[in-house]
């Protein structure tokens, strides 16, 4: 087993953290689960994750297994181990890959700097793939780090968009009642075929609900149900809730899950997942100009207007890059006012290599240059022109997209704003 040193919470994925909480209840068990309320001197549940991604992706008809199918040139996985890691309170992910993809793994985990991450070899079907990782979390290892939860978690790899509020719900309600999973409603009606291939019954739809993922159990709920588990349900099973069921009787508690735990299974998912990626890191964009905010010029008319046009968009300004930066807006509009050569946009440009932030989505800058051009000579605007495209190919290469935009106009319109 393979596993890199805890490093506390990984990067927070850009969009909501937490959606559709209802009340004080639910935020004082993310205190708890998070070591606050250990603190005060409640007991907080040591929880942890598996991630079985042994898949080879069959469904979706392409040679690479679809866990590590490329969005925006980063693997799914990637997306969804960022998912897990935001969320202070799970302080292991044990996942499951195949011997034939474990470098790629840990080349996943080196370059995208995910913490905390443990390896183990995945079985031939989900279910044995499962039982390795709840295995890795309580078997001697050399070198141990992992430790056995009180809760686990599994997920799916192929689950990207799994939000906060739905694993501390099915967490909290596996610590009362021993297991619990995410469910949505039926889309399409579920009938059972004859043997001779003619329509024997349906299922109400109303009455059925889809079983997704994420599913939390108390450990030693689900590790007694995996050891009891027989071969047929080893090599066929599909269902975790149900293995509680049949070995442990125990009834897991269902939980409402969002829209957004839908599993990426065919080719079209990829590109629905793509969308849906550049959607929730286009939800702001951060105004950078090198003027005082109470100092009239143009620029400032610039970001009153995009405030205006993009009223869906959560516009910002400021001129404290760091604090920006922290934010996690990974788009910027970066107005050079007071000097000619690009000074601020380099700033940003530096400041943005040294975070990281490109890493996991691609940052886009326009930088805006305001000149008079009446007293700009045509070789100096060629020459900014040459400038900001040398910035561009350089910038590229760290996942940053520059753009230029030159604005040319007469210092008598400035002197009338």
């Amino acid at each position: 087993m393979e596993s890199w040193p805890p490093g506390g919470s990984g990067p927070a994925e850009a969009g909501p953290r937490l959606r559709g909480l209802r009340g004080a209840d639910l935020a004082a068990s993310a205190s708890l689960l998070s070591g606050a309320g250990a603190e005060a001197g409640c007991s907080a549940p040591a929880v942890a994750a598996v991630l079985p991604a042994g898949g080879s992706g069959e469904r979706m008809g392409v040679p690479t297994p679809k866990q590590f199918c490329p969005i925006l040139e980063r693997p799914l996985i990637s997306y969804t181990l960022q998912a897990l890691e935001r969320v202070s309170w799970i302080k292991d992910i044990v996942v499951a890959v195949t011997g034939e993809n474990m470098e790629a793994m840990k080349c996943i985990i080196q370059r995208y700097q995910h913490k905390g991450i443990s390896l183990v070899e995945s079985g031939v079907t989900r279910h044995r793939s499962i039982f390795n990782g709840l295995k890795a979390l309580v078997e001697d290892q050399p070198n141990r780090r992992l430790s056995k939860p009180e809760v686990v978690i599994i997920h799916d790899a192929v689950r990207p968009f799994v939000e906060e509020d739905v694993l501390l719900k099915v967490v909290t309600a596996a610590k009362e009642h021993g297991a619990a999973g995410a469910i949505r409603p039926l889309v399409s009606t579920v009938i059972s075929p004859s043997a001779d291939g003619c329509l024997d019954h349906s299922l109400e739809r109303a009455r059925h609900r889809a079983s997704e993922m994420p599913q939390a159990f108390l450990f030693d709920v689900i590790y007694e149900a995996y050891q009891q588990c027989s071969d047929y349900d080893l090599e066929f099973g599909t269902e975790c809730l149900h293995l509680a069921l049949k070995y442990c009787h125990i009834k897991a508690k269902l939980i409402e899950g969002s829209p957004d735990l839908w599993k990426v299974t065919y080719k079209r998912d990829l590109y629905a997942a793509e969308s849906i990626i550049k959607e929730r890191i286009s939800q702001q964009i951060c105004v950078v100009m090198d003027t005082k905010e109470d100092e009239e010029h143009v620029g400032h008319r610039l970001e009153e207007m995009l405030k205006n046009e993009l009223n869906h968009v959560k516009v910002t300004s400021g001129r404290d890059l760091q604090h920006i930066i922290l934010e996690e807006c990974y788009n910027f509009v970066c107005v050079n006012v007071m000097t000619s050569d690009f000074e601020e946009t380099q700033k940003l440009l530096n400041m943005l290599e040294e975070s990281n932030l490109s890493i996991l989505y691609p940052v886009v800058v326009i930088s805006v240059q305001f000149l008079d051009y009446e007293s700009v000579p045509f070789g100096q605007k060629m020459e900014n022109l040459m400038r900001i495209r040398e910035f561009a190919k350089e910038v590229k290469k760290t996942n940053i997209l520059l753009y230029g935009l030159l604005v040319y106009y007469p210092q008598i319109f400035f002197s009338l704003l």
